[in-house]
């Protein structure tokens, strides 16, 4: 009889809903197994907000010390430029300590710590350089997936296999693979913009808040600005499918365009090397009705694309880990899994969804489809007017951005001694 490999989970993807997930069921007992195709996590401009909630939940689970040894910036507001100077929208240090921050941390230091902490349970696995490419059935019911290996240095493909599962979870982002051959198709809301990321350096003596964003508005061009130790990361926001003609019109022109909208960064707009420096993220917001098939479950990117608005992605992904890891832990455990089962992480996790997704819709028809459009020179006055009247009113988004409307706790069976933090918020 042939032989296959086995394991009681297999996760498709690395990110951050995938090495939550697999660290939370490793904790619980499972047999677990990741695949991650590339062969580490060192890539550029992924999401690296840590929101409070997902901060809290790294106490929770006793990685909250080490978590803030990593190298980090505070997210302290997010600002709106006025005519007469900024106010402020969402301003975080009205929560309650600790959890009154947004942390930027680079995704890879995330994941690599996460991992770290994984590889303590020994029902852990990661294979890196392994990528699952398709769906493994056995009587009409998902039974695990097909890989391929690449090697480390060359990129070339080395081998194929099948990895047997009793249950498979697609972590495995936007453009997921397994959502494909599952036959699920996702709901798409219109997007009217796309971002190009790039950074410039930073002066020392540049006062700006660590980790602050400021959006600027110029004509169609938005440009928004994360402030870094050493540097600015930056969104340059245009109309979708422009990328082609920004291309086209070459470097010169786009550092012109920056410059014109942030002269105080015209001084450095010379190191934007050329148009390859830009990564360009074509946004998506959208979700799939059932994230859920006999044998297999969907979460995070792969159940719902989210605007980059608000840095949500990588919280709302993580904090479907969460809950999907305290429905199925025990019956993959006893071998009880059903369907049934897989429907109660749609059921917990599709409230916030939507609520996030509508708020998303939201800013866009506000603020950034008429900003793209060129009719937008500043933010709408009447939402300046009622914040500035009102200051409470920015801990409202504040708790939105850093908790969502339902934040998840780490399950019991998870939990290890933190060391003191304070209350929650």
């Amino acid at each position: 009889m042939e032989q296959f490999e086995s394991t009681t989970c297999v996760i498709a993807g690395g990110g951050p809903a995938g090495v939550m997930l697999g660290l939370l069921l490793a904790r619980a007992g499972v047999e677990v197994t990741v695949l991650e195709k590339h062969a580490d996590f060192l890539r550029d401009f992924r999401g690296d907000t840590v929101h409070a909630s997902t901060i809290r939940l790294l106490d929770e689970l006793g990685l909250g010390e080490g978590f803030r040894a990593l190298p980090q910036s505070k997210l302290g507001n997010f600002r709106l430029p006025t005519a007469g100077g900024e106010v402020t929208l969402a301003d975080f240090g009205r929560l309650k300590p600790p959890y009154d921050y947004v942390a930027m941390v680079p995704q890879w230091d995330l994941l690599n710590f996460l991992v770290d902490a994984a590889r303590h349970e020994p029902q852990f696995t990661l294979r890196l350089n392994t990528e699952a490419t398709d769906l493994v059935y056995d009587g009409g019911q998902v039974a695990g997936v097909v890989y391929r290996t690449r090697d480390a240095a060359t990129g070339a493909e080395t081998g194929t296999g099948e990895l047997r599962a009793r249950l498979t979870v697609a972590c495995d982002g936007r453009s997921s693979v397994l959502r494909q051959k599952a036959g699920l198709v996702p709901r798409e809301f219109p997007v009217p913009f796309d971002t190009w990321w790039f950074r410039v350096s930073r002066n020392h003596n540049e006062q700006a808040q660590l980790a602050s964003i400021t959006p600027r508005f110029s004509g169609s061009d938005v440009l928004l600005s994360l402030t870094r130790k050493d540097y600015y990361q930056i969104a340059y926001i245009a109309e979708k499918g422009k990328d082609a003609q920004l291309r086209a019109e070459g470097v010169e022109s786009f550092r012109a365009r920056v410059a014109r909208i942030r002269p105080d960064l015209a001084d450095r707009v010379d190191e934007i090397g050329s148009m390859d420096d830009l990564h360009m993220l074509d946004v998506k917001l959208n979700r799939i009705g059932r994230w859920h098939k006999p044998g297999l479950l969907l979460i995070g990117d792969a159940a719902h694309a989210m605007s980059p608005a608000g840095g949500v992605g990588i919280n709302l992904a993580i904090q479907d880990a969460v809950a999907a890891a305290q429905r199925i832990a025990g019956p993959l455990l006893r071998g009880t899994l059903s369907e049934a089962d897989l429907a109660l992480v749609q059921k917990r996790r599709w409230f916030p969804t939507v609520v996030i997704q509508a708020a998303q819709l939201l800013i866009q028809k506000v603020v950034f489809g008429p900003a793209v459009k060129g009719q937008l020179a500043a933010p709408p006055s009447r939402l300046l007017s009622v914040v500035s009247r009102v200051p409470w009113l920015s801990k409202l988004p504040a708790l939105m951005i850093a908790f969502g409307p339902r934040p998840e706790h780490a399950p019991e069976f998870a939990r290890r001694k933190a060391p003191s933090s304070g209350n929650p918020a």
